[in-house]
Formats: structure tokens, sequence, C-alpha cells
């Protein structure tokens, strides 16, 4: 007998069920609820049944994939936003207001859950965004042009010409490639009708492409099956289009050199930047690697001025020129607008766009749109009013309550701007005062309806380890871009940004972010692409074979950079293996030998390993001991080994898009590792020496040891994972220079020391070398002067020895000899050579270093060796990045 049947819509709801039943609060009356596709109405009266459990299409579409029970699906779902978690550390991507130079950043907020968008949706959006981006670009060309729309009333002067963003020196410029838009952002909110309302543009840096892009990659990994089920459109080729557009525009055309210009590594979005430069292939430059010569925009490269051609820029337009604009400025670069203004460089967004970003300005967009492109606009935004105008001020000051109060114009100028306020947060008090306000500068006031903001389900975990499904408000991020034939494309997704329970939708706020999933109309096909797919356009005919085989340019301030991370890596090896030895005499067997302790005790000051004042260790073991271990985190010395830790993070910081995520993630979890037992036992009054009591000996040699490992790790990743560029040979010089500068001191110590001449002194100074393995295979048990100086000196297949890294050294110096004028063939030659030279003409059988009978070959080599790396240090510095030579980057008269 067949038992009874159960129709589709039947398990669809008993999917709901189980996923509602995760769910600890829902969206709030009268917003929007994701989740469910609709209003959340009134609390139903006492009696009143209630409605069963639904999900919206869309939704249920996701959760079908994970059809399990309650119990399972929390364990699941925990389990995925784990997974997610780890990527976004391992991708280290990070999102910091203040970005301190000695404390890490802080790592993006992610939600597990997408927001998901129906085709229907997705079209409102794109038709609209579509229109308003036409309309911006016909403001800013009517503005910068005939201002035809100020002379007839139809924009308040003080909006546009007084507007701090507002550039006088662009006035009548044409912009560059026909388009004075190539990427916009629209701030975007679902009201209680179901529609998307506009909340704000953005026009002069938007930022999000970068972010969005890192959480649909890590997204659609956690639910594979779902986002191929729905479909979801692609993202990918809407950058392609972004950077094909401005090319196409750029006064070179295809083969055109486009650079993304960052404010540098303590910009809170910096991830993003090093991120984008990397996906799209840009240089990613400072102010400062930009000059200015002939009216034409340069990149300052090793290999001389390179033309730039088309600037993505993320710096704010009044700190782009310090000529014109902000004098104080250091992100910008001197004579950029001039540039412009010649039509000898595209930027994206041409200089002067930042007016059109004013929330008084939504208020007029509808009658402009009605003017300039004679339609109605499909995209509503929020109802703003310019309190500036007369009879608007006196028609909206009655409704402050029930109003948002935003500045018109922004911060960081001379005109008067805050926070926004929730007039309905206000007390009766606080709204007087404020429509006092008001009435003192409208101008600088904007009011604007509230909106209840739609909400979001997010997945959520309490301290006690509890999980639960909650509704958090969401504001939707969209970008639109210009193409190579001069028309616009919607990336077809965003950046969702979820605001706290307070429902302050800003990632500067605590807020977080999602995913953004748009329906495709259709599942994709080999012979369909989508719905909003575009071919991707080639590149011009004209444009030459070696556009496609351009060499990786590697600018000044990134060679300097990469040269001090190779240095500053060498030294946190060299001065952690110092202390490592120090700590196993101190403790071993031989810590009443005297050589052995002097020696201990002149490298750790030679370092600046401990105070000064410090007991020398044949005096005081202990002392000298807890010193040396207090030293390792002393921020006050600035050898000490987590100095040079934090300064190898802080270098490549700046060069941060040459580096594969592994390898930042290495350089990250090899800092929070070092200094995470001091951090966890040292109170904030607790002086660093007082701390370091805490930490036994065996735990600080284990903790050195896994430093050491992990050290080992990064050299391989500066070894094996770069290329062999300009940039990677600095990184490498620096660290040769530091290593044959160390090597050769503390084997001149050891020499005059007479530690050579004890067992013990024999073995540590093979364990500095890190050569004890190579010497116990080649000599075995011959421990004479001239088997250390051939394994340490002379040897040509020992990384260790100094031949090798002299020769090593050279080699790199005679590649670069291209640079300069061939300045670092003469360097090369400065370097010593021990080709054919015996370790017995270094080191003579039977003599002695001590007495009176002259200094040894080698001690002159040694010498000579430490002075040569001085030498070529200074050198390489004057030659490329102090500029103290000629001045080849000054700005043209």
């Amino acid at each position: 007998m067949n038992g009874p049947s159960h129709s589709p819509n039947d398990k669809h709801e008993a999917h709901a069920m189980t996923w509602l039943a995760l769910q600890q609060e829902r969206a709030p009356v009268g917003h929007w609820d994701e989740l469910r596709g609709a209003v959340t109405p009134p609390v139903k009266t006492p009696g009143q049944p209630l409605a069963a459990p639904t999900v919206s299409s869309l939704w249920q579409g996701f959760i079908d994939p994970l059809n399990k029970s309650a119990q399972a699906r929390e364990a699941d779902l925990n389990s995925r936003m784990q997974h997610l978690q780890r990527q976004v550390r391992d991708n280290g991507i990070t999102y910091n207001v203040y970005a301190a130079a000695d404390q890490p950043q802080r790592p993006w907020s992610l939600d597990l859950f997408p927001l998901m968008l129906s085709h229907k949706d997705w079209q409102q959006i794109e038709s609209g965004v579509l229109q308003r981006m036409q309309l911006l670009e016909n403001i800013m060309a009517d503005a910068y042009g005939p201002q035809q729309l100020v002379r007839s009333g139809q924009l308040p002067a003080a909006l546009v010409q007084g507007h701090p963003a507002y550039l006088p020196a662009m006035q009548g410029v044409a912009p560059v490639g026909g388009r004075f838009l190539s990427l916009a952002a629209f701030d975007l909110a679902r009201g209680p009708d179901g529609l998307w309302w506009l909340l704000s543009q953005r026009t002069q840096a938007p930022s999000g492409l970068g972010y969005l892009l890192e959480n649909r990659q890590i997204v659609s990994r956690q639910f594979p099956q779902a986002f191929e089920t729905l479909p979801v459109q692609r993202l990918a080729e809407t950058y392609r289009t972004l950077i094909d557009g401005i090319k196409a525009r750029s006064p070179a055309g295809a083969s055109a050199h486009i650079a993304l210009l960052t404010p540098g590594p303590y910009n809170e979005t910096y991830f993003e930047h090093a991120y984008l430069a990397r996906y799209l292939g840009l240089s990613l430059v400072q102010g400062n690697d930009l000059t200015v010569r002939d009216q034409k925009l340069y990149l300052k490269t090793l290999q001389g001025l390179q033309p730039v051609h088309g600037l993505l820029k993320r710096v704010d337009d009044d700190w782009l020129d310090p000529l014109e604009l902000r004098a104080e400025s250091t992100l910008g670069v001197p004579g950029l607008l001039q540039a412009v203004r010649s039509g000898n460089v595209l930027v994206a967004n041409t200089p002067g766009s930042g007016f059109l970003e004013s929330n008084a300005l939504l208020g007029f967009m509808p009658a402009l749109a009605k003017t300039l492109l004679d339609q109605a606009l499909v995209l509503p935004a929020i109802p703003s009013w310019w309190c500036g105008e007369a009879a608007a001020l006196q028609d909206v000051l009655p409704r402050i309550p029930s109003c948002v109060i935003k500045p018109t114009y922004p911060h960081h100028t001379d005109r008067q701007s805050f926070e926004p306020v929730l007039g309905h947060r206000l007390s009766r008090q606080e709204q007087n005062e404020w429509a006092g306000r008001i009435l003192r500068d409208p101008d600088a006031h904007t009011l604007q309806s509230w909106l209840p903001l739609s909400h979001q389900p997010t997945w959520q975990t309490r301290a006690d380890g509890a999980s639960s499904i909650q509704s958090r408000p969401v504001v939707l991020r969209v970008f639109a871009v210009t193409d190579a034939q001069g028309g616009w494309q919607v990336l077809p997704g965003g950046l969702a940004r979820l605001g706290t329970r307070e429902g302050i939708a800003s990632m500067q706020r605590g807020g977080s972010s999602a995913d953004v999933w748009v329906q495709s109309p259709a599942a994709p096909t080999p012979q369909t692409l989508g719905a909003n797919a575009v071919p991707i356009i080639p590149f011009a005919n004209d444009a030459s074979e070696a556009s496609f085989k351009r060499q990786r340019l590697v600018t000044s301030r990134a060679a300097e950079n990469l040269f001090w991370m190779g240095r500053y890596t060498e030294r946190t090896e060299n001065t952690l293996r110092v202390v490592r030895l120090g700590l196993e005499v101190l403790n071993g067997e031989n810590q009443n030998l005297p050589c052995l302790l002097h020696f201990i005790t002149r490298m750790a000051n030679h370092h600046g390993l401990v105070r000064a004042g410090v007991p020398p260790a044949g005096q005081a073991h202990r002392v000298f001991e807890r010193s040396l271990i207090a030293g390792l985190w002393d921020q006050e010395l600035a050898t000490s080994v987590g100095f040079n830790l934090r300064s190898v993070r802080l270098a490549a910081a700046s060069v941060r898009e040459r580096l594969s995520p592994e390898h930042w993630r290495l350089l990250e979890q090899a800092e929070a590792r070092f200094f995470k037992p001091h951090e966890d036992l040292r109170a904030p009054e607790t002086p660093s020496l007082q701390a370091a009591r805490v930490l036994d000996t065996a735990t600080v040699q284990g903790l050195l040891t896994d430093t050491s490992q992990m050290l080992a790790a990064l050299t391989g990743a500066q070894t094996d994972r770069m290329s062999r560029d300009d940039g990677w040979r600095f990184l490498s010089m620096g660290r040769h220079i530091e290593r044959l500068a160390f090597l050769s001191h503390a084997l001149s110590e050891a020499v005059q020391l007479g530690l050579i001449a004890e067992q013990a002194g024999f073995d540590a100074v093979l364990e500095l070398f890190d050569s004890t393995i190579s010497f116990h295979a080649q000599h075995q048990q011959s421990r004479t002067p001239q088997a250390l100086i051939d394994l340490l000196v002379t040897d040509p297949d020992n990384p260790r020895s100094l031949g090798w890294v002299a020769h090593t050294l050279r080699g790199r110096l005679r590649r670069m000899g291209t640079l300069a004028d061939g300045a670092t063939l003469a360097l090369a030659q400065a370097l010593p050579e021990w080709q054919g030279e015996s370790a017995a003409s270094l080191w003579p059988v039977g003599a002695t270093p001590t007495g009176n009978d002259p200094p040894l070959p080698l001690q002159n080599t040694l010498t000579e060796c430490q002075s040569a790396a001085r030498q070529v240090s200074d050198q390489l510095c004057a030659l490329f990045f102090t500029h103290s030579g000629e001045a080849r980057y000054s700005v043209s008269a």
C-alpha cells in the first residue's frame, strides 16, 4: 500500500521550517525582510493565527542544497563560517580606519550569507544606475563647460562653484578621452515597498571593487552548489571593461601604461589598492613615485623615467597636486593638473568630480533628468531638501523628527561638516538645537527622509558559542564603469555593507560586509554568456608586440622597500641566532668558559640586544640572561629581534602588490606568534623587563626555535616565489650585504678572542654561521682553523661562507650594470674575491692571532669585508634611493 505523497511545496515548506528554526531575530516591523522577501508586518494580536513561515524563492534555492536537520545545519554553517574566516586571514584581507604603523590591521569582516537579488530587482538597479551615470556625466560636462544649469537657476551656484570639491583650475578643460567619469559607485537601500532607493553616490575615489571580488571568491566556495543552481552572474568581465576603457581613451591607446595611485600602506583600504593593482596588472604607485616633466606624467623607476598615460586614483582630488591645491599634500604629484589639462594623461575620474557626491544634489536630480535627458528617473532617490533654498528650509524644518540631518559639504574643508544625525533619536530640546544650527548656516545642511533599511539574515556566533540567524540592516553599493566605446556598464553584483543592531551600515563603525548574488535570467551556456555579458574587446590593431612583453617596472620606492625588507629579514635571522646561542651558552655546560661568555657579551652589545649598563655575562649570568630575553621585545632598542621583525612587515606593506598571499601571511604569522607570548603576559603598566621575568628560558628558547623556522620559510618565499626582476635583486642584495657584514664581524670577534682554539668556541662559531652539519659532513672532527676557514670563508658552495656571499652579491651588482650608467659594475669590483686562494694563505698553519705577532691575513680580509659591505650599501642608497647626485626627477619649470 502506497504511503501519502508529498508535493514539492510541502518539501520546500519543511526546509523553510528547519531553516527558520535557526532564526533568533527577524527584520523589525516595517522593514523589508530579505530572507522572506516581504515587509515585516506588525505584531499579531493575541488569539490571531500566525502566518505560515515562508522564505523567498531565491532563498529557497539557496536553502535546498542544505537539506539537514536544524542541529546538523547549525554545525554545518558553523564549519563553513570557520572556513570563511580562515580564508579571510589566509588572504590577508584587512580594513582599518586608523592603521597604526606598529599594529596589525583589522581583518576584513565578511558574513557567510550573500545578499541575493532577483533578475527583476537587478533590472531596476541596472537601468537606473546607467541612467544616473549618464546624468552625472552631463552635469559634470556642464559644470566645467558652459555652466547653463547654474545660469538658468536649475542648480544653485553654492552646490557647484561654491562646493569645496569643485576645482576652478579644471574649468573649460575637455576631458581626456571624451568622458569625465570612468567609474562611479551608487549606495542603494531597499525600502518597505520592496523597491531600491538611491542613498548617495561616489565619484572621487569610490572604494569596494577589490573587496567585493574577494567576497565573491570566498563566499561562492562555501556554497558552490547554490551558486551554480541559482545561477549567479559573474564579475570578472567588468574589471576587464574598466581597464580596456581607460586604455582606449588614454593618449597611448591600447599600449598605455596605467597606474593605480594610492595614499600608501597606512590608508584603511590599502589592501584593496594592492589587490586591485595585482589583479588588474597595474603599477601601484604613491605620489612621490611620480613626477611631471614637460606637462607629461612619468614614473620614477630604476630604469629611468617611464611615461604614465592613465591614472586610476584612490586619492581624493584636493590632495592630487600640491602646486595648485593643498600645498601641504604629500600624497599627490606637483604639476599633475597641468598634465591633465594638456591632455597627456587620463585620470579616472577627472579631477573635480567631488561636488557630485553632495547629499544636497539628490533633490535636484529629477528636474535635471528632465532637462538633460528628457527622461524621468528610473531609480528613485531618498527625498532630499537642501536648506540653502528658502522654500525648502521652511518646508523641511518641521520634519526634523522624521529626517536624517546630513552635511552638504565634505569633511576636511573650511565649510561646516558633521556626522549624519537621525532626527527620531533626538529629544525635543536637541531637535530645537539642530533647528537653530540649520537656521544659522542653512547652506551647510541637507535633510533627507529616513528610510527603514531592509534587513539581511546574517550568521552570528555569540561569546558562549551559540549560533543563530540574526537580522542586520543592509546597504548595497553597485559600480558603473565606462567601456572602450565610451558607454557604461554596471558590474552585476556589488558590495553589501551590513550595519550593527543600532542600524549603522558603516564599515568604519563596526559593520560587516556580504557578497551580492545577482540571478542570471537563464543559465549560461557556451553560446550565450548571460544578459549583461560583453564580448572581450581585443586590443587595437596598432598595438605593438612589445606592449604585451613589457618589462615589469620597479619604482625607486619599491626598490628601496625591497632592499630594506631583505636587510631586515637577514638582520632578524642574525640577531635571533645570537640570542639563541647566548641562551644555550648561559644554560649549558660551557656557561663558565670565559672566552665564550666574553664573545656572547660583545656580540649582544654590538648588535644592541641588551640595554647599556647591563653587566657582562661573565660577571652576572642571570642578569645578562634576563636582559637578553627582555631585549627581544624591547621597542626602545631599534636593533631588537622584535623591532627587526616588525620592520620586515612594515617594509613589505609598501610593496604588498609584489608579494603572494602566502608570503604576506607568513610575515603576519611570524610577527604575531613572536609577540603573542609577550603581549599575553605583559600588563599595560608593566615594564617589558618585568614582564620578561614571567617567561622562563625554556619557553623563550622554544619561541625562538619556532620563529627561526618561520623565518626559514619566509626566506624560501623570498628566494623561490618571487620574479627575478631588478626589485628582487635589490631584496637579495640587501640580504647579502647584511649577511656579509654580520658574518665577517662575528668571525673577526671570534678570532680576536681566541674562540677558535676552544672546542666549545669552535662549535659556537659553526652554529652562528648555521654551518654545523656542513662542517661535519666535509671535515668530520678535523677541528683546525684551516678547516673552519675553508668552509666559512673560501667555500664556493656554502651559502653561509663569506666567499659565496661576496660572489653572489657581485653577480647581482653586475646583472644591474645597465642601471645608473653602469655604476654598479664598479661596486662589484670593490668586493673581496677569494678565487684560487687557500685557507692556509689566510691562516698559516701554526700561526696564532694573539700576542705581538702581526695580524693574520684573515683578519685583514674580514675588515675588508665589513668595509665593502658598508661601501656597497651607502653607494646603492645614494645611486637609487636618495638621489643625492644628479636631480634626475625634478619637476620641469
